[in-house]
C-alpha cells in the first residue's frame, strides 16, 4: 500500500478538530482551499459553476457543471456523488477538483428520481441514468479529447463500477477511475456479502484506477476494498491504493466543526494526486 508523503505522519499528533468558531484561529486552516479549491502551488484556476440537466426517458437528471472561468477546453471528469447525495459539502469537493483545471460534470442522480438523501436500498435505474450522463457529457464542446474519467466516493464508487463494466464503458469512453473509499458491493446484497465479499464486477474491472482511503475507515468497508484491491493486483490490473494514516471516512468533505489537520492534509494530497493521475490518463 502506498503511503502518503512524510508529513502526514504528523496526523496522530495533530488531530484536534476545529469548530466553526475556532477555525480562523487554527494555524493549519486554509479558507481559500476550503471554499474555492485554491492552492499556492501548483496553478489554481478560478472556478465558475452552472446548473443544467439531461433526460433519460421521462426522468430529468439535474447536473452541476464546474469549470475554469475562461473559454478554453479542459479534460473532462464525471463526478459521481455517494449515498449522501450531491449537497453543498460534496459540491465543494467538486469545486476543488475543477480548480485543478478540469471540466467537472456532476449529475444529481437522487433528485432526478425523488430519492431522499442517505438511501438504504439501491435503485438500479440510477446506473442507467449515469450511463446516459456519460453520453451527455461526451457531447460537450468544452472538453478536450474523446474520453473522460470517473471520479467518485462511497456508493458512487459502485455506480461507476457498474457503468464501467456492465455498460461496457471502460476503455471506450472512460479512460480512468478515481474513487474515495468506494462501496464496492451491491448495496442490496445480504449483510454477510457486505462484509466478506465484493461486487462480482470487480473481476472484470480493467481501468487504470486510483483509490483513496483513511486508515481508520469502517472495518466492513475497508475489508471489502482491500480484498478488491488484492484481487485486482493478482490479475495484474493497473491500480494505485493510497491509505492515509490517522483519518477515517469522509476526510475529503468533513465540515469545519469536526475537521482536523489530518483531514486537510489527506484531502489536499489526494486531489493533487488525482489531478496528476487524470491528466496522465487523458493526455
Amino acid at each position: 500500500m502506498l503511503r502518503a508523503f512524510g508529513i502526514i505522519l504528523l496526523f496522530m499528533a495533530c488531530n484536534g478538530a476545529a469548530t466553526a468558531a475556532e477555525k480562523d484561529q487554527a494555524w493549519w486552516w486554509d479558507e481559500a482551499w476550503w471554499s474555492e479549491g485554491r492552492f499556492e502551488q501548483p496553478r489554481n484556476y478560478p472556478v465558475e459553476t452552472r446548473r443544467t440537466s439531461y433526460h433519460n426517458g421521462d426522468v430529468e437528471v439535474p447536473v452541476t457543471v464546474l469549470r475554469p472561468r475562461d473559454n478554453k477546453k479542459y479534460p473532462g471528469v464525471l463526478f459521481v456523488h455517494g449515498r449522501r447525495g450531491f449537497d453543498d459539502l460534496v459540491e465543494l469537493h467538486a469545486t476543488r477538483l475543477a480548480a485543478r483545471g478540469f471540466i467537472v460534470f456532476a449529475p444529481d442522480l437522487y433528485t432526478g428520481r425523488f430519492i431522499s438523501k442517505m438511501p438504504i436500498e439501491h435503485d438500479y435505474a440510477l446506473e442507467d441514468d449515469l450511463d446516459k450522463g456519460v453520453d451527455e457529457f461526451l457531447k460537450s464542446k468544452e472538453i478536450s479529447g474523446q474520453k473522460v474519467c470517473f471520479y467518485s466516493h462511497t456508493r458512487g464508487g459502485y455506480y461507476t463500477l457498474k457503468v464501467a463494466v456492465t455498460k461496457g464503458r471502460q476503455g471506450k469512453n472512460i479512460a480512468c477511475y478515481v474513487s474515495y473509499y468506494p462501496h464496492w458491493q451491491d448495496p442490496n446484497a445480504p449483510e454477510p456479502l457486505q462484509i466478506y465479499s465484493f461486487a462480482p464486477e470487480i473481476n472484470d474491472f480493467n481501468l487504470p484506477a486510483m483509490i483513496f482511503i483513511g486508515e481508520d475507515e469502517q472495518y466492513q468497508r475497508k475489508r471489502v476494498i482491500e480484498s478488491s484491491v488484492d484481487t485486482l493486483r493478482q490479475k495484474g490490473r493497473p491500480i494505485t491504493y493510497i491509505v492515509y494514516p490517522g483519518v477515517g471516512r469522509g476526510f475529503d468533505f468533513r465540515p469545519p466543526n469536526v475537521r482536523t489537520f489530518a483531514d486537510d492534509l489527506a484531502a489536499k494530497d489526494a486531489v493533487r494526486r488525482a489531478a496528476d493521475f487524470i491528466n496522465a490518463a487523458l493526455r
